[in-house]
């Protein structure tokens, strides 16, 4: 009994988180949504809201986090694909874009918390983004002999850039996409290429 009341708890908070991020759009941003628009999106009184969150900013913080992970685990795999002799800068840049592509609303919530009015957003952002970078950090040191410093100056370099290109893409009808992307690889590659020469004059 006591396991089917937890599983049906976790089902109304998913339900929670996924109706405020069907509701987020170009148009209607986090910091609009109103808890009780939430509440009747995931078919739930406004006061049971509280059983599974404290307020609305936990909430979104949560929406924060787990949009975050659902990127890195998709970059994961991607770099699984890599493994089996795909390219490192395609694979990425077209996971990324896929991904973006199809959940532009948890994109958007990243982009626009990350700047936004509230410190704790920012600073979950801030954590998700650093999360990116020390993750392709740890890759790219263990794929190349580049020290510490080096391979997270040249992380921070390549995911400020894809994460611009995500932002640029979501304005973007199909074949203008495409050719961002194609410029968003040529961009990464000019990066890494000199990346290695100016290590090799080091």
């Amino acid at each position: 009994m006591a396991g089917a009341r937890a599983l049906q708890k976790e089902k109304t908070r998913q339900a929670i988180i996924d109706a405020a991020l069907m509701h987020l759009s170009a148009d209607h941003s986090f910091a609009s949504l109103s808890l009780r628009e939430v509440a009747r999106e995931a078919g739930i009184a406004p006061t049971s809201f509280y059983r599974h969150f404290n307020d609305m900013e936990e909430l979104g913080l949560t929406l924060v986090d787990e949009s975050g992970l659902t990127l890195r685990e998709l970059m994961r795999k991607a770099r699984q694909r890599i493994e089996k002799n795909g390219s490192v800068i395609n694979t990425s840049v077209e996971t990324f874009m896929e991904f973006v592509e199809r959940n532009p609303n948890i994109f958007r919530l990243l982009l626009r918390e990350r700047s936004g009015t509230s410190v704790k957003f920012r600073e979950a952002v801030a954590r998700e983004v650093n999360h990116f970078k020390d993750e392709l950090t740890e890759y790219l040191m263990a794929e190349s002999d580049y020290s510490q410093e080096f391979a997270y100056t040249l992380a921070e370099g390549l995911v400020t850039l894809v994460f611009n290109a995500g932002a640029e893409a979501l304005d973007l009808n199909p074949i203008e996409r495409e050719k961002l992307k194609e410029r968003t690889i040529l961009q990464l590659r000019f990066i890494t290429f000199g990346a290695a020469g100016v290590k090799e004059k080091a």
